[in-house]
């Protein structure tokens, strides 16, 4: 008798969504395509100065304009790769726990395996942050493919939680959606918010992820 194949756990038909991804990429897109058409500008202006077709009052300053305006598009691009790529990432939150849906793949952080779970809040240069802070019972896998860059290593905001766990950003429209969510499935694991210092989402530990998944051969 043939095996029965084997069906990847997906989350509830009922999930609560949260589109972090879209949420991003539509006020992040805009700005990045401003940023690629400015560099085209400046780079049709700086054509346009070499041969001759546009003689600024100074050709040297011309130039040099026409440079920086066209360096600008480096960025944007970047930035335009950055957020498209992004934009079907989402959290999923159901009676199983909280699933990171990076549109390529996707992986649950269940109920079970989490001490606590507390919202973090910092002021911005001109915006607030706010994330998840997911705290396991044990040991977490920290190079996971899909949630190893969610994870953060620093103090814990109360004793007896573990420095290890994983952060995940939300956008503010969508906290009111988001901490309902922990309370409708796993009240019990609520710890509150707290205000954090600026800066605080942080950045995934990408050589130290480069070190070891090259060790284990992954």
């Amino acid at each position: 008798m043939a095996a029965a194949p084997f069906i990847a756990p997906t989350p509830a038909p009922n999930a609560t969504v949260i589109p972090t991804g879209w949420r991003r990429a539509r006020t992040g897109l805009p700005f990045a395509l401003i940023l690629v058409l400015i560099g085209v500008g400046g780079v049709v202006a700086a054509v346009a100065v070499v041969d001759g077709s546009h003689q600024p009052r100074s050709r040297g300053e011309g130039l040099v304009a026409a440079v920086v305006l066209a360096a600008l598009g480096v960025p944007g691009g970047l930035l335009l790769v950055v957020f498209w790529r992004q934009r079907r990432t989402r959290i999923l939150v159901d009676h199983t726990g909280l699933w990171f849906d990076k549109g390529d793949g996707r992986n649950v952080i269940p109920w079970h395996t989490l001490a606590g779970v507390g919202l973090f809040r910092s002021r911005g240069h001109k915006t607030t942050f706010h994330s998840l802070e997911l705290y396991p019972t044990g040991p977490i896998d920290r190079d996971d493919p899909v949630l190893w860059t969610l994870v953060r290593e620093e103090e814990p905001f109360r004793p007896g939680l573990p420095w290890l766990r994983h952060r995940l950003r939300i956008e503010a429209a969508d906290v009111p959606l988001a901490v309902a969510a922990v309370h409708h499935y796993a009240p019990h694991l609520w710890l509150g918010e707290s205000r954090r210092e600026g800066g605080h989402i942080g950045r995934p530990d990408r050589a130290g992820h480069r070190e070891r998944t090259r060790a284990r051969g992954r």
